[in-house]
Formats: C-alpha cells, sequence, structure tokens
C-alpha cells in the first residue's frame, strides 16, 4: 500500500546539539535500499507557498500557507508499505519524528471507492 508522508516541522523549535535524532540521509538510505521510499524530497518554506482557490468562478491566489499552523511542511515521501504499522515503523524512524510531525495519508487510487 502507498502512503505520503508529510514531514512538519515547528518553525519555532531549536533542536539540541546531540538530540538523539537519526540523520535525514542514514534514514532516506535505508529506506531506498528497503525498496519502501518511491520518492522524497525537501519543500520551500511556507513563505514561498501559493494557495489557489476557485470562488464563484473566479481564481484566488494567495501568497503563504492557507491556514495559520504551528507544524508546517517540511518535505515529503511517497512510501510503499505491506500495512499501516510498517508505515509506522519506518516513519517513527525518520528524523523529524523527532522533534516535528509526521502524517501518513493513505493513497487512495482513482479505480477505488
Amino acid at each position: 500500500m502507498k502512503y505520503l508522508m508529510l514531514v512538519c516541522v515547528d518553525p519555532e523549535f531549536t533542536p539540541g546539539a546531540d538530540d538523539g535524532a537519526p540523520d535525514v540521509d542514514d534514514w532516506a538510505g535505508e529506506m531506498d535500499g528497503r525498496g519502501i521510499r518511491l520518492m522524497g524530497d525537501r519543500t520551500r518554506p511556507a513563505s514561498a507557498a501559493t494557495t489557489v482557490r476557485v470562488r464563484n468562478r473566479e481564481v484566488l491566489v494567495t501568497d503563504g500557507p492557507y491556514i495559520e499552523t504551528k507544524d508546517v511542511i517540511a518535505g515529503f515521501d511517497v512510501l510503499d508499505c505491506d500495512d499501516l504499522d510498517q508505515a509506522i515503523e519506518v516513519a517513527a524512524r525518520h528524523p523529524m519524528a523527532w522533534n516535528g510531525v509526521i502524517e501518513l495519508r493513505p493513497v487512495w487510487p482513482w479505480n477505488e471507492e
């Protein structure tokens, strides 16, 4: 099953010199090697976001994120896991699980109801 893993960070959080979190390159290398991580990357800061809405047939474009939130998306990964338990195991090993938030969302293929 495929999962979108949203990597979120609290922009006000400052990690300690040695908070025990694993290295992100080590995590990515391991998950790539296991065939679990299909793709992933960082995203630019929330200040670089553009929000698009259509209201009354008019396209409305806003700079920045749509909602005010403490945790902002810092990156994403697409995972191919056997089940939710494996996705949780993979997410728990990501460095941002130590000082941010990892959100897992199952991919919902268009041909499924």
